[in-house]
């Protein structure tokens, strides 16, 4: 049976040649045993090209099983999933299944892991961005805090985040999410109800340290997990669902806030103290529900207190052939298996400006002179103009097939309302000042596309576990550095600051241009080689090759 490996920008996959699908019907597996097995289907059946803005029409009785490097004999060998792989038992070359048959499946992986983990990561951004709220209800004051204080908090905070973040990995990696991520929100939802009792500057900063450290890895181990059931052109909505939770939480955070904070003097307590204490002990109850709602992998969903499991054994067998089909590295290491030294060094040897205005949105509203409630009702439409930027740009960056694209689209929304932010002066009308911000807090968040950009790039699954760790570390010291920009002494307009916005934007670009012709360039190359070779020497090549990963010849990056 002869095949043609066809690149793709996305990953591997394999197009089957004419003369190789009659054989193809009638394959004959090692034992001998005769099996027929339909050819792979089409992506789409569809009449005619339709417009970006309507969904393909699938023919929902066809088959969907995608062709892959699983329906060729020899590439099946090297691709196979070793015996300890967790979902093993499952793997069938010769599964076929229906689009009708796939779309059930991922609705119920969605209605049962999806929504779960848009909760999970609802009730992260609830503890970590509360204190915004609680900046509405002389926070500050209360603690003899100033606003430089607050920096170093949110500075403390982002620093032993990243600290965490590949310590956190390791441990997930080694005993599975499903154990680590329970235990991590229990830990820290002590910590954030326990800030009820913060007395000082010190106790702040404790706290903040403690929050942080305990949070750290959340997001990648929530990112590796959601890829045991999802493929990876379906990952990046999914993320983009995943982190709309952040703009939820916000929201239902400053309503709730603006109920919550008139308790103030109850007991002889500020309002900020209920505040923390009642969305710690929220989060307390998710993560004690959470270690029966996360199983180990789309195969071990049985347990005693589900005996009969979410999935039937067919939907098992789509789940795990679905994912392999579309990525077949996601067999590479079972669920319970860590990482050793040398690994993590292989990782790092691999290819791997709007947050002030965010952060401090609060805290502005209330030097303009808006009431506690007033801020907490003005900071809403921020984040539902940022839901849907949100949403739009992750869908949008789908559709035109382009990560560049997105994320240079959203420093072309910033770059314009921050130049505007720039020419204000105490003459400036606060509501005109409110009306710019919001639009700047509302910026489409486009970093889901980027999370599922490095994991679709780094095509193995010790590869995804680090750099995810990785990513999410340049990512926090991003924050660090942006809790910084706003300073007691430029404030209230905050022109030093706002004047390093505007060059981190336009530098943003140029990095975004120059990343998109590497990428290009490194394609272009392997295409060359690539297509110079038989279909021999490309076989030969696969079977002795030491190249592991994205360094693969036939390999494509996506950009």
């Amino acid at each position: 049976m002869s095949t043609v490996l066809a690149k793709t920008e996305d990953a591997i996959q394999v197009t089957v040649s004419d003369e190789s699908k009659a054989a193809k019907e009638a394959y004959v597996p090692e034992d001998g045993a005769h099996l027929d097995i339909p050819i792979s289907g089409s992506t789409v059946a569809q009449e005619k090209r339709l417009p970006f803005w309507r969904k393909p029409r699938y023919a929902l009785d066809n088959i969907a099983t995608q062709p892959s490097v699983f329906d060729d004999p020899v590439t099946l060998e090297v691709y196979r999933p070793p015996a300890a792989w967790e979902n093993t038992h499952r793997f069938d070359p010769s599964a076929r299944w229906t689009w009708r048959e796939e779309f059930r499946v991922v609705r119920k992986i969605d209605v049962r892991i999806m929504i779960w983990a848009f909760i999970m990561f609802f009730s992260l951004d609830l503890d970590r961005s509360n204190v915004s709220q609680a900046n509405t209800d002389n926070f500050l004051d209360d603690l003899e805090l100033t606003t430089d204080d607050f920096n170093l908090g949110n500075t403390l905070f982002k620093l032993c985040f990243l600290i965490a973040e590949l310590p956190s990995q390791l441990v997930s990696k080694r005993v599975g999410p499903d154990v680590w991520v329970p235990s991590q929100m229990v830990l820290w939802s002590f910590v954030s109800l326990s800030q009820f009792w913060l007395k000082n500057r010190v106790s702040f900063l404790a706290t903040r340290c403690l929050l942080g450290f305990m949070q750290g890895g959340f997001i990648p181990d929530m990112v590796l997990y959601l890829s045991y059931f999802y493929t990876k052109s379906e990952l990046p909505l999914r993320l983009a669902w995943f982190w709309a939770s952040n703009y939820v939480a916000e929201i239902v955070s400053a309503l709730t806030a603006s109920a919550i904070l008139r308790l103030r003097g109850v007991g002889g307590q500020a309002g900020w103290r209920y505040l923390f204490l009642l969305e710690g002990c929220l989060t307390l109850l998710i993560g004690i529900i959470s270690f029966f709602m996360m199983p180990p992998s789309p195969t071990q969903t049985k347990t005693w207190f589900r005996p009969k499991g979410w999935f039937t054994e067919r939907e098992e067998v789509i789940m795990v052939n679905r994912v392999l089909r579309d990525d077949p590295s996601k067999s590479d290491m079972h669920n319970r298996e860590g990482l050793t030294v040398k690994m993590v060094f292989k990782v790092f040897l691999d290819w791997l400006p709007v947050q002030p205005p965010q952060t401090y949105l609060t805290l502005i509203l209330r030097q303009l002179g808006f009431s506690t409630t007033q801020t907490n009702l003005l900071s809403v439409p921020s984040k539902v103009i940022g839901l849907f930027t949100l949403l739009i740009f992750c869908y949008l960056s789908e559709i035109i097939d382009s990560r560049v694209g997105a994320t240079v689209l959203l420093q072309v929304w910033a770059l314009p309302l921050l130049i505007t932010l720039y020419t204000f002066t105490e003459q400036t009308s606060p509501w005109v000042y409110f009306v710019v911000v919001t639009l700047i807090t509302g910026f489409p968040y486009v970093h889901p596309v980027q999370v599922a950009w490095a994991s679709t790039n780094s095509y193995s699954v010790s590869t995804r576990t680090v750099s995810a760790s990785i990513y999410n570390m340049c990512y926090q010291a991003d924050g660090m550095i942006s809790a910084n920009i706003y300073r007691e002494d430029d404030k209230p307009l905050y022109k030093r600051g706002n004047r390093a916005l505007i060059i981190i934007c336009a530098a943003n670009i140029v990095i975004y241009i120059l990343t998109y012709a590497f990428y290009k360039g490194i394609n272009r190359r392997r295409d060359r080689i690539w297509n110079s070779w038989t279909a021999k020497e490309q076989q030969e090549y696969l079977d002795t090759t030491k190249d592991e990963g994205n360094s693969k010849m036939n390999f494509r990056f996506v950009y």
